[in-house]
């Protein structure tokens, strides 16, 4: 894992003043440092500007970047963040057709790939990545992302000039770049945050590479096309075959992404998805005489306030204990305080460039700095339930029925502290309205869809294209922040394609929820951790936490300088925390209540000082 950036101009000459130049890429480096510590590199041509910070994982000693080859005279660079699984295999291909490599790195793979095929060759990759690729014999600019959006890749434009990066935080270090919000990017962060609309960045003129997009930028055309995007197709396996397939699919992504030149780890909750993939890494290790390390998050003292509910039916402890017990690991116990959550709250925010989760996030962080003390890659069980169908909402009626985003149907809790001037200028039900319909409009459906099947789609297109990438964003900020790889072996492409296309009967056997799932991975867990009932990542229940974030929230507001006054309703406020604790519903996802709206304001009011927002 690493931090790209660049910069590509093909009516402009870098080498004139190339000192300056290097020094910006040098700066680009700097402002994305911790998503790869381990090293730093910078290459530049008359058009071309390339940068790269490493996290080692892969060929530690051969495998820096940004990686030059000279081809027939002409020289090709690429800088790349992400891993490859299938690297061998396409290796072995590539010398079969007369590649030559001088590295073991996965970066050569992709780089020789493209030589000898072009931009098609990414459709054989099998791995998380946002690649870009200087080829100077076509005088263009290639960036390319990974099919779920796992790795991000922004983008903007000074004039002509191209500007990318892995964060916002690396564009903003390129001169003319400037953090600025107008209407839709306020309505990005009160209307749908913590997520964002696809191919957006939330500031002004700031866009990102889509999954499955890629971007060809040369003197006189800048082009974008997919190379991959989810499709609908007839399902034809029995319920035999498509729960042996799954199993097979998903042991084999767990297996491929266990790749790494140092040990590797999970994060293992106590749930059937982290369960199963820690099983399958710690019986693979086992057999090469190894023990896996494995990680569980808490927060202290909950076992004295956590209060069971349908959200959350049960602790995760004993069914962790039980995992431990049964596949062997070395296992660590890791604890969050409310300090420690509400500290990372801001550095969460630093890691996101926007506000983000919350206190869902910033405990996140937290425990993958813990993490990184002890190990450098970990596997992690996310993404199965926007894959398999395991969140209440695609269980529940009136989310079928509601012609809204899932995990968030309502705008009146997300308006609760605002202004009444700005809830009026930003139109904020339109503007989600909006986003939700395209999203609907895009659905990939069969013309035999039914009614219900039809809507079954949308609901898992919605997501896929949604939800799961704020969590895959959450968990790649996280992560990188702490010099941590994270791996999704869960969100497989190919995992995604089969499972998208099993009828919902087959998905939720007689209504179990993840049931495909759970069966399918019959041979690899102990029965009452299979059948656990779903529980959602931990948060705490401390009332001494939603105290701390009542008490700041009110200092903040009574600073005159504080950029997030002229946003709220002071009264609303203080109203709102005087009110029962927990107050009311989440307003997104499962665990983002009254606790984590007070938490997001605070993310915003940092975030505008910090980023010296301008606001238009």
């Amino acid at each position: 894992m690493c931090g790209i950036a660049g910069f590509f101009n093909p009516n402009k000459n870098y080498k004139t003043e190339e000192a300056k130049w290097r020094h910006i890429l040098e700066e680009m480096n700097e402002a994305q440092k911790r998503r790869g510590p381990d090293g730093r590199g910078s290459y530049l041509d008359s058009s071309c500007g390339l940068a790269h910070v490493r996290l080692a994982i892969i060929d530690l000693k051969t495998g820096a970047q940004p990686l030059i080859k000279n081809c027939g005279g002409t020289e090709y660079a690429i800088v790349f963040n992400g891993e490859i699984y299938n690297m061998k295999e396409l290796k072995a291909e590539l010398i079969d057709e007369g590649a030559h490599f001088r590295t073991n790195s996965d970066t050569e793979v992709i780089l020789e790939g493209y030589l000898l095929h072009g931009q098609d060759f990414i459709k054989k990759l099998n791995g998380i990545f946002a690649i870009a690729i200087r080829d100077t014999v076509h005088g263009k600019l290639f960036l390319f992302r990974d099919r779920l959006g796992v790795k991000p890749l922004f983008y903007t434009f000074v004039g002509d000039t191209l500007v990318f990066a892995s964060e916002l935080k690396g564009l903003f270090a390129y001169p003319d770049v400037k953090p600025v919000l107008d209407r839709d990017g306020l309505c990005e962060i009160f209307a749908l945050g913590p997520a964002k609309s696809y191919g957006k960045g939330v500031f002004k003129n700031i866009l990102e590479v889509l999954p499955g997009q890629y971007i060809a930028y040369g003197s006189n055309s800048c082009s974008k096309d997919f190379y991959w995007q989810l499709e609908s197709r007839p399902h034809e396996d029995s319920m035999e075959e498509t729960i042996e397939k799954t199993a097979w699919l998903v042991q084999d992504s767990v297996e491929k992404q266990m790749l790494s030149d140092i040990p590797i780890s999970t994060f293992l909750s106590g749930g059937v998805d982290s369960s199963l993939v820690t099983a399958i890494c710690a019986d693979k290790l086992r057999k090469e005489g190894r023990v896996l390390n494995s990680f569980s998050f808490d927060f202290k003292d909950n076992d004295r306030y956590f209060q069971a509910n349908s959200f959350q039916p049960s602790q995760d402890r004993p069914f962790v204990d039980k995992m431990v017990a049964f596949s062997g690991t070395n296992h660590y116990y890791l604890e969050c305080t409310n300090q420690d959550q509400y500290d990372c709250l801001f550095k969460a925010v630093d890691a996101r460039d926007l506000p983000c989760m919350a206190d869902v996030e910033s405990s996140m962080l937290y425990f993958c700095s813990q993490v990184r003390d002890i190990n450098k890659v970990t596997l992690t069980g996310e993404c199965a339930d926007e894959i398999f169908g395991g969140y209440p909402w695609f269980h529940s009626k009136e989310a079928f029925e509601t012609p809204a985003f899932p995990w968030s149907r309502d705008m009146a809790p997300r308006q609760v502290l605002l202004d009444d001037n700005l809830i009026h200028a930003l139109h904020m039900e339109e503007y989600a309205r909006a986003a939700y319909e395209k999203t609907i409009s895009e659905t990939p459906l069969l013309a035999e869809d039914s009614p219900t099947e039809k809507r079954r789609r949308e609901i898992a297109y919605l997501n896929l294209r949604w939800f799961m990438v704020t969590l895959l964003d959450r968990m790649d900020r996280t992560s990188m922040y702490n010099g941590l790889e994270a791996r999704v072996p869960l969100a497989d492409h190919r995992i995604l394609e089969y499972v998208f296309n099993v009828p919902w009967e087959m998905k939720c056997p007689d209504g179990i929820v993840k049931g495909l799932l759970r069966y399918a991975s019959e041979r690899f867990l102990p029965h009452d951790v299979l059948w656990r009932k779903k529980s959602p990542y931990p948060k705490t229940y401390d009332p001494a936490y939603e105290k701390l974030l009542a008490d700041n929230l009110k200092e903040v507001l009574a600073d005159a300088n504080s950029p997030i006054r002229a946003l709220l309703d002071t009264k609303k406020v203080h109203a709102f925390v005087d009110s029962p604790s927990d107050y009311g519903k989440p307003w997104y996802g499962q665990l983002m209540a009254g606790p984590q709206m007070l938490a997001y304001m605070l993310q915003v009011e940092y975030w505008l000082r910090k980023y010296r927002i301008k606001i238009v």
